[in-house]
């Protein structure tokens, strides 16, 4: 097969068995978000570079080497959005919705990122994700959690994964701990690999993220985040782990999850498994207080998630199928064409329906079969013509005639 007409790499075709776990993902999510009040939002998949740029960070991996950058047949440059916070900023200040505070939004859709494929996560990825902006308590961190841990019980998964949260502090205990950080890795500058040296100048916390073995030994003995927490930072995150065990959400304290951007503060999580490999972070998430500010907009803050739909997908139980039909299996011209009007009238009544348009009724059947009807209706030229139909019970194996009129009636057992 050419090379062309296979899907290119980090990208799939989503078939119907793998298409019926994504629906379940989005559809499961979609309802607990509305139950908490979030309202589902949708931004274009692709925004002007500065857009992700500025925000997520020049100097960062997806910036530097994952996004899909471009100009466009008007010169514009233009990204695949690897991300969706940014976007769903944008759009609230770009539609004066900072008038209209706090927000709950919900989303899903298609991200980008050029990075190395690997189990769960592609090029083209989908997301699920929350904002809630407008909510500096921390009763807002609770409630994203919540909300996320929700989504996990409705897909079966919530006990096979684990919640790990931080504190990354105010600004204040940021910059201090920043400046701890650079005081020790440069200290151990040799031993560190070349992305963490680069790091280390523009974006030390991003070093804590490394799988690195070498930089992981270094990391190992790295300062501690919460010895330079501030008293109010402190607070912060101790009434977000009551919040959460008010709530019976259990969770491990992890001083090494971090969120490397500047807008970051107070609280980072992740629901993590070790079902799907290295890459274990099903559900993660923060607090970025300082976003709408670095985008242009008022200073308001904003906490939420995102999680990977192909990752929740691989974890969840198979969802049903379609709904089994009934099949109609018309015989002759005259059988084809009550057949046409029938399959109409009833799906409009509420079942499913296959309908055949050729073939002897040996085929039909067979096509019924495979079909995994639950019933056959047999339109012939003589049952036609008495007002009838021959209805087959594909279970029970039985047979009877039925007069047309109360087909619907005589069927109501098999409707999906």
């Amino acid at each position: 097969m050419s090379r062309t007409l296979q899907p290119v790499r980090g990208t799939q075709d989503l078939l119907p068995a793998a298409m019926r776990r994504h629906r379940a993902v989005v559809e499961t999510a979609r309802l607990q978000a509305l139950r908490f009040g979030y309202e589902e939002i949708a931004t274009p998949i692709f925004e002007f570079t500065e857009v992700f740029k500025r925000p997520i960070g020049e100097t960062t991996d997806i910036v530097m080497k994952e996004m899909y950058s471009f100009a466009d047949k008007g010169g514009e440059e233009v990204t695949l959005r690897p991300e969706n916070t940014a976007g769903v900023v944008r759009a609230v200040i770009a539609n004066g919705l900072t008038q209209s505070l706090p927000l709950r939004f919900f989303y899903q859709g298609p991200m980008f990122r050029y990075e190395r494929p690997q189990k769960g996560r592609f090029r083209q990825f989908h997301q699920i994700g929350v904002e809630l902006i407008g909510i500096k308590e921390p009763q807002g961190d609770v409630e994203v959690i919540a909300l996320g841990a929700e989504i996990l019980r409705s897909l079966g998964v919530l006990d096979r994964v684990e919640l790990q949260i931080n504190t990354l502090g105010d600004a204040a205990s940021r910059q201090t701990y920043r400046d701890a950080l650079v005081k020790y890795f440069t200290q151990h500058a040799s031993k560190l690999s070349e992305d963490s040296r680069a790091r280390l100048e523009r974006n030390p916390l991003r070093i804590l993220d490394s799988k690195d073995e070498g930089d992981r030994r270094v990391i190992e003995h790295a300062p501690e985040f919460f010895k330079y927490l501030n008293e109010e930072s402190i607070k912060f995150f101790a009434s977000v782990g009551i919040g959460l065990q008010d709530l019976g959400i259990k969770y491990k304290e992890n001083f090494r999850l971090v969120r490397g951007l500047d807008y970051y503060t107070h609280t980072a999580f992740e629901f993590v498994t070790t079902e799907l490999g290295s890459q274990g972070a099903v559900l993660a998430g923060g607090r970025y207080d300082g976003l709408m500010g670095v985008m242009g907009g008022p200073e308001t803050p904003g906490v939420g998630w995102a999680a990977g739909i192909e990752r929740l997908a691989l974890m969840i139980a198979e969802p049903a199928g379609r709904p089994r039909p009934v099949a109609l299996i018309p015989i002759g011209e005259a059988g084809e064409k009550r057949a046409l009007v029938l399959a109409q009238e009833l799906r409009r009544a509420g079942f499913a329906v296959d309908l055949g348009y050729s073939g002897n009724l040996k085929k039909h059947m067979q096509r019924a079969n495979k079909a995994n009807a639950c019933a056959a209706v047999i339109l012939g030229e003589d049952e036609l013509k008495r007002g009838v139909a021959a209805v087959r019970d594909l279970d029970a194996g039985t047979q009877s005639e039925v007069p047309l009129a109360a087909l619907k009636d005589r069927l109501a057992a098999f409707r999906g």
